[in-house]
């Protein structure tokens, strides 16, 4: 009797262990197997050894010197993680491009599913290795914009709420459709200015579908103030520059007086343009070349601090250079970059989307955050 009795409860308990854990494995996506939103089991964040390349003293007064990185989020499914936006209710927003989604970070809660699909919605099965969005930013209302990437658009949330009204800036120039949007950045007066490289396309630039020549940069003036819902007013976009073949990250200077715009191949250059007063740009110098450094990564998503040094996914890690174009010093992470963001109450926590996982490392100067009013 009490032989049955332990036998019996064995195989309850392998049951519900069973149970367990197939409901907390992930589908082929990466994602939960319950409705969107739902959440991995929490984990705390994990110390993760990391090395400082110092290159000058100026990178004292950034980095400290004993810097503690720390992985905050990880998959299952992982495997390019970029777009990362800090929210101000105390979240982090992620794109996870190869599974056509953006991921929801809580610190203590745990990763989730804020949408998905992200990026490409049509019929036909994507055929390319990115069908997601990529990078996102807040406009100065706060409401929440994406580059769509493999949508080939740039599109915002009327409210940070994957359940809001969606409205599209911009989905064409002059007639012919994007690329495939790749990071933005929003000047203080709400004007939208964005990357067009191919790489969201199935083929990239020998896609049958890529309809412009070149990959652009461009301004969308006054985008703050489209109508919800209105479709994108295509008259008003502007082509600042196509002399890039691959324009990927993009961020202004404190002021506003500089544009930076990266170029991630062949060579792996940091552009810097000076701002007009009507908002186009002139005077593109490189800011850096870091074409013959062979380690994995290449120059990506990047912000400036209030002091006016840049934070850029390249070659190794995370690369800082000072408002003068000098190489402080470089942040080895773990894994390929792919974007950074400023969040914390203070904004002096840079998080960085790295391949399969989220890090984050606490600075000394604080980061310049979207400008929301």
């Amino acid at each position: 009797m009490i032989e049955r009795q332990v036998y019996r409860l064995i195989i309850l308990t392998a049951i519900i262990i069973g149970a367990v854990l197939v409901a907390t494995l992930p589908n082929p996506n990466g994602l939960p197997n319950e409705a969107s939103g739902s959440a991995y089991a929490a984990e705390a964040p994990s110390t993760v050894p990391m090395a400082v390349e110092r290159l000058d003293p100026g990178l004292d007064q950034i980095v400290p010197a004993k810097p503690t990185l720390q992985k905050v989020a990880t998959g299952p499914g992982f495997t390019w993680t970029e777009g990362p936006v800090w929210i101000p209710a105390g979240y982090l927003l992620f794109a996870e491009i190869p599974s056509n989604s953006i991921r929801k970070w809580t610190p203590g809660g745990g990763v989730s599913v804020f949408l998905q699909p992200s990026g490409y919605k049509g019929s036909v099965p994507f055929t390319g290795p990115e069908p997601g969005s990529n990078g996102m930013t807040l406009d100065t209302r706060g409401r929440l914009t994406v580059a769509g990437h493999a949508q080939r658009d740039v599109w915002r949330l009327e409210r940070v709420d994957p359940k809001a009204q969606v409205t599209v800036l911009a989905d064409s120039y002059q007639g012919k459709r994007l690329n495939s949007p790749n990071d933005l950045v929003y000047k203080s007066d709400g004007t939208l200015y964005f990357t067009d490289p191919a790489y969201g396309l199935p083929k990239v630039d020998k896609d049958s579908t890529k309809e412009l020549p070149f990959a652009g940069v461009y301004r969308l003036p006054d985008a703050v103030n489209q109508k919800p819902g209105a479709p994108p007013n295509h008259d008003h976009l502007q082509l600042l520059t196509k002399e890039l073949p691959r324009p990927n990250g993009i961020c202004f200077s404190p002021d506003e007086k500089y544009l930076y715009v990266n170029n991630s191949e062949p060579k792996k250059l940091w552009m810097r343009y000076t701002v007009k007063p009507d908002g186009t740009i002139t005077d593109g110098k490189v800011f850096f070349d870091a074409t013959s450094d062979t380690r994995a990564g290449a120059p990506d998503g990047m912000k400036v601090d209030q002091s006016g040094n840049i934070y850029s996914a390249g070659p190794g890690g995370v690369w800082i250079f000072s408002p003068e174009g000098k190489h402080l010093g470089t942040l080895d992470i773990p894994e390929r970059v792919g974007n950074v963001a400023w969040g914390g109450a203070d904004h002096k926590t840079i998080y960085v989307a790295a391949s399969s996982s989220i890090y984050r490392i606490t600075l000394k100067i604080p980061g310049v955050y979207p400008h929301i009013r």
